[in-house]
């Protein structure tokens, strides 16, 4: 059974923050993922060495916000500058989660826009995800035919890159 919604907030995250969105990214990642990521890869992720590294990311002043609904974090977003050598962008979309009960609810676009206000910026994505990639494309995004593959855990990601310019 799915979480009660509540009003929907969106703040910017604090070290305090860290916790909830490890839960959240862990627990997305199994939502998103089963079926692109083993079920080894995705049941030993761990909330605990999450919420150190979200420490050290919002530590370092990244760029996190957080959707909030009945006081406990239901996604997040975090941006920051480009990291690649031939950055399409000046500004990289790192990560955006929301858990399946609250899918539809705007918390994805909330923090999206939260995290990139009007700015140009690239990000990357699965191949295997087409819902993520639908909902970028509503955002502006269109893929610009740059791929790589990642290892998580040791399994493969193919990824995608999608840019937007300045809205």
């Amino acid at each position: 059974m799915g979480e009660e919604q509540g009003p929907l907030s969106v703040r910017r995250a604090t070290a305090a923050d860290a916790r909830g969105i490890a839960r959240v990214h862990v627990r997305s990642w199994r939502e998103a993922y089963a079926g692109v990521f083993s079920s080894h890869l995705l049941e030993n992720l761990d909330v605990g060495t999450r919420a150190a590294r979200w420490e050290r990311i919002i530590a370092g002043g990244s760029e996190v916000w957080v959707a909030e609904s009945n006081g406990r974090i239901v996604g997040w977003a975090s941006a920051g500058p480009a990291r690649e050598v031939d950055d399409p962008a000046p500004l990289e979309l790192r990560g955006i989660y929301v858990l399946r009960d609250h899918y539809g609810s705007g918390a994805g676009q909330r923090v999206l826009d939260a995290a990139l206000g009007e700015s140009a910026a690239y990000l990357w994505v699965l191949a295997d995800n087409p819902r993520a990639q639908a909902f970028y494309r509503r955002n502006g995004f269109a893929l610009d035919g740059t791929a790589k593959v990642e290892s998580f855990g040791g399994e493969p990601a193919h990824e995608l890159r999608m840019v937007r310019t300045a809205r």
